[in-house]
């Protein structure tokens, strides 16, 4: 575990927001099982706020956790141009904690594929994990941390509902299309807003992620607009969301497939609470008050 900055250490508001990421981290593991006796995780670092927390977090619950696991910290230098291939390295050896740097050119794929001016996003993530997929079978990692926290999930909700007609977000825990790997996003639980605060005080040596020079996602970025003004209005709205992810009530949705319509028996289901008052039918979510 790294040491904190001084100024770190005596600030009793920091020590409180660490604290509050450690045990939101702590119940996702222990709520979804995420990590057990004896298995190698690897942290896919990035060099984002996200990934240095999520790395930090785990470094401080494995200190003082009851049961022995491995973490391997691993980049993937995708030799985007003016990428500082010496800056991970370096602070990991600060740390001393093991890890794996991946050089791949998926940079230069990349910029055949896609036409100039469209996002490289969506190309440049498939090529990613299938890389990471493939290291961590040459390592033999049994789980894969990615730093995915709540905003994340919420707003890939979102994104499913508009653009792909799924009530589809991205679970804490999953296993890999082909069944090889477990997948786990021990920080679904914490706030961006949280995250950011952490990264700024412990000064991690932050990457920038426009280095391939390409455009932000904008349905992503609409989407979190979109948050971003419901949680100035109704704050907390984001927390409710993700906390309804679940508390799902199939018999209350529209597939057949996950809920057996067609035999309905009089008792089953919720009831139908569709004309309840607000403050019955839930007046955080402010839901008579959509324009």
């Amino acid at each position: 575990m790294s040491e904190l900055p001084e100024k770190t250490r005596s600030s009793n508001n920091f020590n409180k927001l660490k604290k509050r990421l450690e045990r939101e981290v702590g119940k996702a593991i222990g709520d979804f099982n995420m990590i057990e006796a004896g298995d190698r995780v690897m942290v896919c670092l990035s060099g984002g706020k996200d990934s240095y927390t999520l790395l930090d977090i785990l470094l401080t619950l494995k200190a003082r956790a009851p049961i022995d696991f491995t973490l391997i910290a691993m980049n993937l230098d995708q030799k985007q141009p003016g990428f500082p291939a010496e800056v991970l390295p370096a602070y990991l050896e600060r740390l001393g904690v093991e890890y794996r740097i991946v050089e791949e050119d998926t940079y230069s794929v990349v910029q055949e594929k896609i036409p100039v001016g469209k996002t490289t996003c969506s190309l440049c993530s498939r090529l990613r994990r299938g890389i990471i997929y493939r290291v961590a079978s040459e390592m033999g990692i049994s789980k894969i941390a990615l730093g995915h926290h709540r905003d994340d999930i919420v707003e890939t909700l979102f994104l499913n509902m508009f653009f792909g007609s799924k009530l589809k977000a991205m679970p804490p825990k999953l296993h890999t299309d082909d069944g090889r790997h477990v997948v786990i996003r021990p920080l679904a639980y914490c706030a961006e807003k949280d995250i950011a605060r952490y990264s700024r005080t412990r000064e991690f040596p932050i990457i920038p992620c426009n280095l391939c020079g390409s455009q932000e996602n904008l349905q992503r970025k609409q989407i979190k607009q979109m948050l971003a003004a419901w949680e100035q209005q109704y704050p907390g709205r984001t927390a409710n969301i993700f906390s309804a992810l679940s508390s799902v009530v199939p018999s209350h949705l529209a597939d057949a497939a996950l809920y057996d319509f067609k035999n309905l028996g009089a008792a089953d289901g919720e009831g139908d609470t569709v004309f309840d008052p607000p403050e019955v039918a839930g007046p955080a979510l402010g839901i008579y008050k959509i324009g």
